[in-house]
């Protein structure tokens, strides 16, 4: 035991601070004025770490050689970061967060970001198929809140990445598999898992403890009832709800609530029930249905319609999953 307390720590001469105008020439944020950095005596810094201004660094936190900070950027006590790892400027790690993992590839988390209490961002996938070895990656964009005890990992092949946008909120518990690609403004509440390669594109919002399968994708404006199981793709502007989820009409408050017009959602309405509500259809299939929307004089020039009606026809291109199931009696 005596061996323990023979450990070097780290003095800030040990510690190199080099300036980010030339390790990150694209940092973002305001531009901040020369300053000393803070870091605490019991905190491992490796001397080969970039640190940029006013950074502050608490107990025990550790910091590895490969390691690039930018301005600003706050860890609180007993947070980490491992590996190719870089944080833009004005990052929050807090305790027990651990950021980047000693693997091949990188991991890059944008500006203004902040890690919640033991949540871990960056490391290696659980996926089977993965090799040791290879390079895998994570780029997370700007202004995130990834809240406490949220996992998300890194591509499971170096021909992939996984990707977080902008403005997004993760909450507790959340988790965001290998290759996933997400947008910007999500709301993920607790317990919203995502298996490998979904896709997540702008506006979506999900309620606590819903699970979306492998290479699903969810369209923008979507909505996701709590405790759904979704095993193929969410139109755009569409809520789904179920063990199996199922559709049960437009995201109406969403859209409202997100500043579409009065006469975009009465369109989007008639569109939505001519697709999955039609009355007197017989034996029509969803691809006349598709084309019957798209050729109607009023509703084929709105271009929330139209994105819509691509949201649909894409799910059914090869390798896609088809949309989620629909009741006849669903109202919008």
């Amino acid at each position: 035991m005596s061996l323990l307390f023979k450990i070097r720590r780290p003095s800030l001469s040990m510690v190199t601070l080099r300036r980010l105008s030339t390790a990150f020439p694209h940092a973002c944020g305001e531009r901040i004025e020369p300053s000393n950095s803070f870091i605490h005596p019991t905190a491992i810094v490796h001397p080969n770490a970039v640190i940029g201004q006013g950074v502050s660094v608490g107990p025990f936190c550790t910091i590895g050689s490969s390691a690039k900070l930018g301005n600003g950027c706050q860890l609180y006590p007993a947070s980490h970061i491992f590996g190719n790892t870089e944080l833009g400027d004005h990052c929050i790690l807090m305790t027990g967060a651990v950021v980047g993992d000693d693997l091949p590839g990188r991991t890059v988390i944008g500006c203004n970001n902040i890690i919640g209490h033991h949540a871990v961002v960056g490391i290696k996938c659980q996926d089977m198929k993965y090799k040791s070895g290879d390079e895998c990656f994570l780029d997370v964009g700007n202004n995130n809140e990834i809240r406490e005890h949220a996992s998300i990992h890194r591509s499971s092949k170096s021909s992939d990445r996984t990707v977080i946008g902008d403005n997004n909120l993760v909450m507790g518990s959340c988790h965001i598999a290998h290759d996933c690609k997400i947008g910007n403004y999500n709301i993920f509440a607790n317990n919203t898992l995502l298996a490998g390669h979904v896709v997540v594109e702008d506006y979506t919002h999900t309620a606590g403890a819903i699970v979306v399968h492998q290479f699903c994708r969810v369209g923008s404006y979507c909505f996701i009832g709590g405790g759904s199981v979704v095993s193929q793709d969410v139109p755009k502007y569409s809520m789904v709800a179920g063990e199996r989820a199922e559709l049960r009409g437009l995201n109406m408050e969403g859209l409202r609530r997100l500043g579409f017009t009065v006469t975009e959602i009465k369109s989007l309405r008639t569109a939505y029930r001519k697709i999955f509500m039609p009355v007197g259809a017989g034996a029509m299939g969803i691809d006349e249905r598709l084309i019957e929307v798209e050729q109607d004089e009023q509703l084929g020039q709105v271009p929330a319609v139209h994105s819509m009606v691509q949201s649909i026809r894409d799910s059914f291109a090869e390798n896609r999953r088809g949309i989620c199931k629909f009741r006849e009696w669903s109202g919008s």
